[in-house]
């Protein structure tokens, strides 16, 4: 009962999180290019061939800049509403596309993804998690407020990643216009340092062994100011700043809430391969 997760980007100039477990895989956003998504999950020994699908939480160019060229090249099927598929104005094989309906768990191998509407300046914007045997991931990222089926699914999760975009006094201090800054705190843009850390102090569940904090603005935030300032709260929670440059580790998570050590890379390189799981079928 674990799940294997790990950020691959995280930021304005691109999005993308891998959560598999030993044989299969998801990708929640597609916003780097095939080529810099291959390298990096070829560099973190996760295998392309155990992912079966790509879930897509919004059209905006940060979170579908790879996906066209990503189901091409590898036959993936695309889980996108049709106003995010028509708003990104996207060319995907149409056997590819296919759609879900909120709070309806989708099958996809032996993972079950559940989309629930978010408040985000986009056509039809999704959150995500992610299960297996009663293992829960969160992607909640591109939130103008936290709702509360965010909230509810929050409780749920052994790990999340959540979004800290900006700091508040960086915001209002910044050269941003005011128009833009309006529309990043008005409801519809991003959750701050200090709402996302609202969410994570009242809302942990015990269990929760990590939280990727995501998104952070390169202009509007500090990852070392939030790094120390989700610390304070941590618990037993481990927490990690994405980066919007470069991969994370691959993280174990298991049903216990205990925080493992970083999964050995031949290891997990070993477990995801495709003779691997052709033999986990025998049994």
């Amino acid at each position: 009962m674990s799940l294997f997760i790990a950020s691959l980007n995280s930021g304005s100039n691109g999005n993308c999180y891998y959560i598999g477990n030993e044989a299969d895989a998801v990708l929640i956003d597609a916003g780097l290019s095939c080529r810099e998504t291959e390298k990096r999950m070829k560099r973190l020994n996760l295998a392309m061939e155990n992912v079966r699908a790509v879930f897509i939480s919004h059209e905006h160019a940060d979170h579908i800049g790879g996906v066209t060229n990503l189901s091409k090249k590898f036959g993936l099927p695309v889980y996108i509403t049709e106003p995010t598929l028509s708003g990104g104005r996207l060319v995907i094989d149409r056997q590819q596309v296919k759609t879900f309906t909120p709070h309806e768990p989708v099958t996809v191998g032996g993972l079950s993804v559940t989309a629930f509407p978010k408040y985000h300046d986009a056509s039809d914007p999704y959150s995500f998690i992610i299960s297996h045997q009663a293992v829960n991931v969160g992607v909640f990222t591109d939130l103008g407020v936290a709702c509360d089926q965010l909230i509810r699914y929050f409780k749920q999760c052994h790990a999340a990643f959540l979004e800290a975009n900006y700091d508040e006094a960086m915001l209002e201090n910044g050269g941003y216009p005011y128009h833009l800054k309006k529309r990043i705190r008005g409801g519809l843009g991003h959750l701050s340092n200090t709402q996302a850390l609202d969410v994570f102090t009242k809302h942990r569940p015990g269990f929760m062994s990590h939280l990727l904090l995501s998104h952070l603005s390169r202009n509007n935030n500090d990852p070392q100011l939030v790094q120390s300032l989700f610390d304070a709260h941590a618990g037993n929670t481990k927490i990690v700043v994405a980066s919007r440059y470069r991969e994370s580790e691959v993280y174990h998570i298991t049903h216990s809430g205990e925080i493992n050590p970083p999964v050995p890379l031949p290891l997990l390189k070993k477990k995801m391969t495709k003779d691997t799981r052709s033999q986990l079928s025998l049994f």
